[in-house]
């Protein structure tokens, strides 16, 4: 199954030969810093739906985009690491004319990436860091880490290899709105969610998952920078929700906050949403 390129919410954005799916929300004129937001695997721009909302009510401006194979994006060239990633936001970022501070918002393997970034790139301030349950380098250096991200490659494998055959679309209606998307968003999840281009291109990232890990964890974060940490509820081993904790512990302006009674997916959804708004405010105000 392929998607339709017209069936969707935002703009192609085309950044040299290949277009990317963008979704921008809030005033046009603003002074914040623009807010953009990084899916985590086999996510889309369609996951930052209920925070994007609730960022225009406070007049702030955001955007998500599917990275290049994901959603509605084009292919780009491989390996689909970090830095290529990266090299992607960049391009979309020029093309879209904006050249000011920006603050990254990055959701579970997303959290590496708005990482990597903020290290890497000083053509415009990052203003701080927003890390939504999300991964870090320091996962693979854990007993049981390394095992965990090969199994989850070779899971996406298969997924990647099913949905050629239409398999992932009966799943779809399922799994493809664990967030609690709304509306048009829900089922714009769920057509995603089913696409045999989809699966590949998610599978494509997560067997780059080391090589990023590597290139994000290769210095510290500036203690300048402000981070906040939002954690949703989860059995996970102690030393991995201490290394989630611990960017916003070592920043002078860090923020925490756990969400009870929240799941890895939702606490992007209508119910926990404002938990992710309280860290971009904090980082906004502290970056001031």
């Amino acid at each position: 199954m392929s998607l339709p390129k017209g069936a969707h919410r935002g703009e192609r954005i085309d950044i040299g030969g290949r277009s990317l799916r963008v979704v921008r929300a809030g005033p046009a004129a603003t002074a914040a810093p623009l807010i953009v937001c990084e899916h985590g695997a086999f996510g889309c721009a369609s996951d930052w739906t209920v925070v994007q909302e609730r960022l225009s009510a406070k007049g702030l401006r955001s955007l998500a985009y599917d990275r290049a194979g994901l959603g509605y994006s084009d292919p780009g060239p491989e390996p689909r690491d970090g830095r290529a990633i990266n090299d992607d936001l960049e391009a979309l970022l020029d093309r879209l004319g904006d050249t000011g501070p920006i603050v990254l918002a990055g959701h579970s393997m997303g959290g590496l990436m708005v990482r990597l970034f903020a290290l890497e790139r000083d053509r415009r301030p990052v203003v701080g860091l927003v890390l939504v349950d999300a991964v870090t380098p320091a996962v693979l250096s854990l007993p049981g880490g390394p095992e965990m991200v090969h199994g989850f490659g070779r899971l996406l494998q298969a997924v990647s290899h099913g949905a050629r055959f239409g398999l992932m679309v009966p799943v779809s209606l399922v799994s493809a709105n664990l967030i609690g998307l709304p509306g048009e968003a829900a089922a714009e999840k769920r057509r995603i969610h089913g696409a045999a281009p989809h699966a590949r291109g998610a599978s494509a990232e997560v067997q780059q998952w080391p090589a990023t890990s590597k290139l994000a964890g290769a210095v510290e974060l500036p203690p300048d920078l402000p981070v906040a940490v939002v954690t949703a509820d989860g059995r996970l081993p102690p030393p991995i929700r201490e290394a989630q904790y611990a960017p916003a512990r070592a920043s002078k302006h860090g923020f925490v906050e756990h969400v009870t009674g929240s799941t890895h997916a939702n606490v992007l959804g209508p119910r926990h949403a404002d938990a992710i708004v309280r860290g971009l405010e904090h980082v906004l105000k502290a970056g001031r």
